[in-house]
């Protein structure tokens, strides 16, 4: 078992062919969990027995030929809920919740024949870039346990890039799938806004949210986004539209392909050693047939602002029934019930959370909602006309996935603004509730760089496309930790 230099359709063939079987398979990954994750920190909850069940039940059924998900182990992200399974959040409010149904994508995964293995670290509530927010522990960086595995699916992408699992679920809001992607030198699909249903993901920012996929290669990542992707009647803001096949006809020519790169996305604040990687990438996008050329993009300077208003505002909402009352941790030896409410609500969040709730609630007060609400939602609409503007004339959007590699643990612990302004150039994405994937440009101080493409609504394809030529080219997913310490 090594899922490191081996993709779904090579395990899938295994199985389909009786090398191995499900059972042994998850036996073997397991087995890997309990001998890496002291290293990585991962996992919150390793699913023994239910996986153990389930790999059983899949080799007496048999392996299902035209299924490439079936009888393969994968992650969750702990905020996307697991029927008889905790899930945390990765908060203290949550340290003992055991939902009774499973969200929609654990069940379509589940109907692929696909094996959930474990729940992944996360920041709390989804809230951070760092992984560092999770109050149970931290999840430490694939290719150097010294630095910070991104957020907030942090644990989702340091379990792909050590090994541990082929492939796992995150979420991303304002870059909480591709920006621990670049910095753990993975494929990070966010698909667009609707693509994947919400039933059962514990909410953060409802207009921001969308369930996506972490991988080694563009190919495994468009098999599970086809097995993920489609509407749902439990969710009214998922989308309709016909679902392809996203891992056929995958080519490496890109001829005919028209790239635009946002003067904006590789300005101030971008590093150096970055900037010159991505440069070098769209080299890479030229020699196989596509055209570069500049473009701008004038209200991202304005994205980090009004994104942290506004899914602030959707947090404080969305996180008032963690109350003490229905479920969750409830504060002990309180005097009436304003007390349950206020020490329930001090004890059970931590520091992140409290601050964007608090932010939330100023932003929609009386006195503040014309004034920096409904301001950050004008705004969104500009940046979507902006995106409008430019996917008229063009296939795709090329950027940095982050201004910087994976940097040291408390490295902005002090300066909660510094580690918002590092997702600068993922935040425009979510505001128009658009595509976007990361991939693994290259290396910069022995740290993978991300490159972002970015599409326009519903043009996944094109993405896996330009990745997928990409990848191919470069080989860059030929390159491991290699059990970095």
């Amino acid at each position: 078992m090594d899922f490191l230099h081996t993709d779904l359709e090579t395990l899938h063939q295994q199985l389909v062919d009786k090398e191995i079987t499900a059972t042994e398979l998850v036996e073997a990954t397991l087995a890997n969990i309990d001998a890496t994750d002291p290293e990585y920190a991962a996992f919150l909850t390793v699913m023994k027995e239910e996986a153990l069940v389930a790999a059983k039940a899949q080799d007496e059924a048999g392996i299902d030929a035209d299924n490439v998900l079936s009888g393969i182990p994968y992650g969750i992200k702990d905020n996307i809920v697991t029927d008889g399974v905790k899930t945390t959040a990765a908060s203290r409010m949550l340290e003992n919740f055991v939902p009774i149904y499973d969200a929609t994508v654990v069940e379509k995964l589940r109907d692929a024949g696909a094996i959930g293995v474990g729940k992944l670290n996360m920041d709390e509530f989804a809230m951070g870039s760092t992984t560092e927010t999770s109050y149970f522990k931290k999840t430490k960086n694939a290719w150097n346990t010294a630095k910070v595995p991104g957020g907030s699916s942090g644990g989702s992408a340091a379990a792909v890039a050590s090994g541990q699992i082929p492939y796992a679920l995150g979420t991303d809001t304002g870059g909480s799938v591709r920006q621990p992607a670049a910095f753990n030198g993975l494929v990070g699909m966010k698909p667009t806004y609707g693509r994947i249903s919400r039933w059962g993901v514990i909410a953060f920012a409802s207009s921001f949210d969308q369930v996506g996929v972490l991988s080694r290669t563009v190919k495994d990542n468009a098999h599970v986004l086809s097995a993920l992707a489609g509407v749902d009647s439990k969710d009214q803001t998922s989308s309709e539209q016909v679902v392809p096949d996203f891992a056929a006809d995958l080519t490496t020519d890109l001829t005919g392909m028209k790239i635009a790169v946002p003067k904006e996305y590789l300005g101030r604040g971008v590093s150096e050693e970055v900037k010159a990687t991505i440069m070098a990438g769209l080299e890479t996008l030229k020699s196989l047939g596509a055209t570069v050329h500049e473009v701008s993009l004038p209200h991202t300077k304005y994205g980090v602002a009004a994104y942290y208003i506004l899914a602030s505002a959707e947090a404080s909402s969305n996180l008032q029934r963690f109350d003490g009352i229905r479920y969750g941790f409830r504060a002990e030896n309180v005097k009436n019930l304003d007390d349950l409410y206020v020490q329930t609500r001090s004890q059970g969040f931590g520091d992140e959370v409290k601050r964007r709730i608090m932010l939330g609630t100023y932003s929609l007060s009386a006195g503040s909602y014309d004034a920096f609400f409904k301001k950050a939602a004008q705004i969104r609409t500009l940046m979507i006309n902006d995106f409008k503007k430019v996917f008229a004339d063009y296939d795709l959007i090329v950027a940095p996935t982050a201004p910087n590699v994976a940097y040291d643990f408390g490295e902005n612990s002090d300066d909660p603004e510094i580690t918002y302004m590092n997702d600068v150039l993922t935040i425009p994405v979510n505001m128009a509730g658009l595509p976007g994937m990361s991939v693994n440009a290259g290396f910069a101080n022995d740290l993978p760089v991300g490159m972002q493409f970015i599409g326009d609504q519903f043009q996944e394809a094109k993405l896996y496309q330009a990745g997928y030529a990409f990848e191919q080219a470069t080989k860059l997913y030929e390159k491991t930790p290699g059990g970095a310490k």
